[in-house]
């Protein structure tokens, strides 16, 4: 059976209407802040396509308004399910802008826990594409993934395990310093923005740090934006951190 879902939620970022639209409703700025790879054809009826590990999700531009205005359309699956997002941007005083955004759809059978995982997810998001627009407007964000399961390990051990890599102490607090070192790469110096339950999030001079741990996984949704980021290398390096992190755990 299918369960209707609608999640609206509203912020206010510090950019114009423009450099919303670039955030919003184009591959390299999706890539900047959202998650995995994007692809975005300029047009209603393009297709808006996103890569995570490998698995291609793709959803019909069901509104192109430059701007204003920008929707998408998931393909229905079998049973009816099927997710649609709105963006609406209008501008405000002070080279601000208000982004409204509304996500519905119908959910399977499981629909509580999807509902709860999309709403819990929203607020982090939009605070991200607000640290993106914050600090590194004008830029284009290399994404970074990483994933590892966490072979029957408790979400606090998990949880306490990446704190720990992070050389951070529970409970972890926004204004936190962070510090790690996977191999092959600088150290990652920065300021934790946003910690709850399931997600840690680091600001650093060159980048956007995503540390989350759900349920049997742990992940890593990173955007970096430091000169010439040599994605395979990155992607490498985090994904031996992360397996090595959980690894001395088991």
């Amino acid at each position: 059976m299918t369960h209707p879902f609608e999640i609206e939620l509203e912020t206010t970022l510090p950019a114009s209407p423009e450099q919303v639209w670039e955030a919003i409703a184009t591959g390299p700025g999706i890539d900047s802040w959202f998650m995995g790879r994007n692809e975005v054809e300029a047009r209603e009826g393009g297709v808006s396509a996103m890569d995570t590990g490998g698995h291609r999700e793709e959803a019909v531009i069901a509104a192109y308004e430059p701007g204003k205005r920008f929707a998408t359309r998931g393909a229905e699956g079998e049973d009816g399910r099927f997710m649609a997002v709105e963006y609406l941007i209008e501008g405000r005083g002070r080279g601000s802008t208000v982004l409204r955004v509304v996500h519905s759809g119908l959910l399977g059978d499981n629909w509580q826990d999807e509902y709860d995982a999309l709403r819990g997810g929203w607020p982090f998001h939009l605070h991200t594409l607000r640290e993106y627009l914050a600090h590194f407007s004008g830029r284009v964000g290399v994404p970074v993934f990483a994933m590892a399961p966490s072979s029957g390990m408790p979400a606090r051990e998990l949880r306490a395990a990446i704190t720990r890599g992070l050389s951070l102490s529970a409970p972890v607090a926004v204004g936190d310093r962070a510090h790690a070192e996977p191999a092959g790469l600088p150290p990652l110096d920065g300021e934790v923005v946003w910690a709850d339950d399931d997600r840690v999030g680091v600001r650093t001079a060159d980048g956007l740090y995503t540390f989350h741990h759900g349920s049997g996984i742990a992940l890593m949704f990173h955007h970096l934006f430091g000169p010439d980021t040599d994605t395979d290398r990155a992607e490498a390096a985090w994904q031996g951190w992360l397996t090595g992190l959980l690894a001395e755990r088991a």
